[in-house]
């Protein structure tokens, strides 16, 4: 088995990290969403199998990405578009959760060249009150160091989360105890960067696409996921009972089934 190697690249000044988790088969790019980083799709690229290549970027201001000034929409898409463009693969298929999933939509919208497929996971084409109750997480009272990692779980849980696993994900050791790899600041200015209508985006490409909603989503409506799939063409829509906005967490093995599933399809409309 191949081993994952992380790797850098220059975009708009930037220097961003990612993994190449490896193998020879057919290459999938995955966006994460806000808190994340490239090393959270370590499980479904193993899932997966050798079939699939899983390549992961850490977005400006998450993983071991450079910080940044600009946190617009706009500013991640340049972003990975270039990223695609350094890869040199030709079209792929894109995968995103929640931020990441708005993310591959517009991308496939704005660069169709870059893009022959998409799995969005709890991604929506609406995200502002009234629709998402929530669209904004709070972080800005998190603490900035704690002296255990098992003191910074039950920090961030003391603030209203159930479980802090996937966000632990970003935490690291520094010499003056154990932090997250993304700035509070940050993470509060790219969340509301992305409040508003994203319509006109997840209806602007063509491609196949699969829209993966957890039932128990406090961010992806049902109604709205329903919405997405019955106004977009070749779109399919698979529901996790169970499972909330962290399908890939919450039923790790049955995402990489329906994802790989898909993907092994012919393609059945082009861009």
């Amino acid at each position: 088995m191949t081993l994952p190697t992380q790797r850098h690249v220059m975009a708009a000044g930037l220097r961003l990290a990612y993994w190449d988790f490896g193998g020879t088969g057919t290459p999938l790019v995955a966006l994460h969403g806000h808190f994340g980083r490239a090393r959270m799709f370590a499980r479904l690229a193993a899932d997966l199998g050798e079939g699939f290549r899983v390549i992961a970027l850490d977005l400006r201001g998450h993983g071991n990405s450079d910080r940044a000034d600009d946190f617009e929409p706009d500013a991640y898409l340049a972003d990975v578009a270039a990223f695609l463009r350094h890869l040199d693969l030709g079209p792929v298929a894109v995968l995103g959760h929640s931020m990441g999933g708005v993310l591959a939509f517009r991308l496939a919208a704005r660069h169709p060249e870059l893009v022959s497929t998409l799995v969005v996971e709890e991604g929506g084409a609406l995200n502002r009150q009234p629709v998402v109750a929530h669209p904004v997480l709070d972080v800005r009272g998190w603490p900035r160091r704690t002296a255990t990692l098992g003191d910074l779980r039950r920090a961030i849980e003391a603030h209203g989360i159930p479980d802090a696993g996937y966000f632990l994900e970003s935490a690291v050791e520094h010499p003056d105890g154990w932090g997250l790899l993304f700035d509070r600041e940050d993470m509060m200015a790219s969340q509301q960067a992305l409040i508003g209508d994203w319509w006109s985006d997840w209806l602007g490409s063509h491609c196949p696409a699969l829209l993966v909603h957890g039932l128990d989503s406090a961010i992806l409506p049902t109604s709205l996921a329903s919405e997405m799939v019955r106004r977009r063409p070749d779109t399919v829509l698979r529901e996790f009972s169970g499972c909330g906005h962290w399908v890939h967490d919450d039923a790790p093995a049955e995402f990489a089934s329906v994802v790989g599933d898909f993907l092994r399809q012919p393609a059945t409309t082009t861009g």
